[in-house]
């Protein structure tokens, strides 16, 4: 599988190649966005991106916005910038996950298994190939999503493990640890906010496309949920 790498500093690149290597990945290294986005084009079936925010010309939060536009590859930010507007203005924008540098490159790989397994096996074999959801319709093998009227909603892997979770148990209501812990297949750190953000994100495809109706519920101080 192939991880494209983007950083200005070369050092961190070579240092996250040597550790992708290792872990069996074909490393792409790339050390600036506009580098980042030629990339993206010219090689076929990059599987996962790891992002510095702070570079010159075009930061990581311009190549999120870009590659978003029609391709929902993961993504991780790794960036010195730690606070939580950072964080989330990531998460909205695009970005599957956010580690925070100085890192541990061991907890950078796992990210990528965790964000890769997570693309490639998204749901259980249990649960059922097709889901309808008040306005939605949504295809597990496929990972497509697509209202009634036959409008079709880009999706990245999480905020589909995040929606076909809940609309496979319609009326229960999940807490931000367990989506965390079922979705992004790791245990619970800091949750909450992270999952916040990616709900919110899928909430404002979900309602653009189907003129303001309302799929996902919260229940305050509980969770989130789905009514049948």
């Amino acid at each position: 599988m192939k991880i494209l790498i983007v950083d200005d500093d070369k050092e961190i690149v070579q240092l996250l190649s040597i550790y992708a290597t290792n872990e069996g990945y074909e490393p792409i290294p790339a050390y600036s966005g506009k580098e980042a986005i030629t990339k993206l084009v010219t090689t076929p079936d990059i599987d996962l991106m790891i992002l510095d925010i702070m570079m010159p010309n075009m930061s990581g939060i311009d190549v999120v916005k870009e590659v978003r536009k029609d391709n929902q590859i993961p993504i991780i930010i790794v960036s010195a910038k730690t606070g939580d507007m950072d964080k989330i203005q990531g998460l909205i924008t695009g970005a599957d996950d956010y580690v925070t540098k100085p890192f541990n490159p061991l907890e950078v790989m796992a990210r990528v298994k965790s964000l890769l397994r997570r693309s490639k096996n998204q749901v259980k074999s249990d649960t059922p190939d097709v889901l309808e959801v008040g306005p939605l319709k949504i295809t597990k093998d496929s990972h497509e999503v697509v209202t009634l009227t036959g409008k079709q909603i880009q999706l990245t892997a999480l905020e589909f493990g995040i929606l076909y979770l809940l609309a496979s148990h319609p009326n229960r209501v999940f807490s931000a640890d367990e989506i965390f812990e079922r979705v992004w297949q790791q245990e619970s750190i800091v949750s909450a906010k992270t999952v916040m953000v990616h709900v919110s994100h899928l909430r404002d495809k979900i309602e653009e496309a189907t003129d303001g109706e309302k799929v996902i519920e919260t229940v305050w101080g509980v969770g989130y949920k789905v009514e049948a």
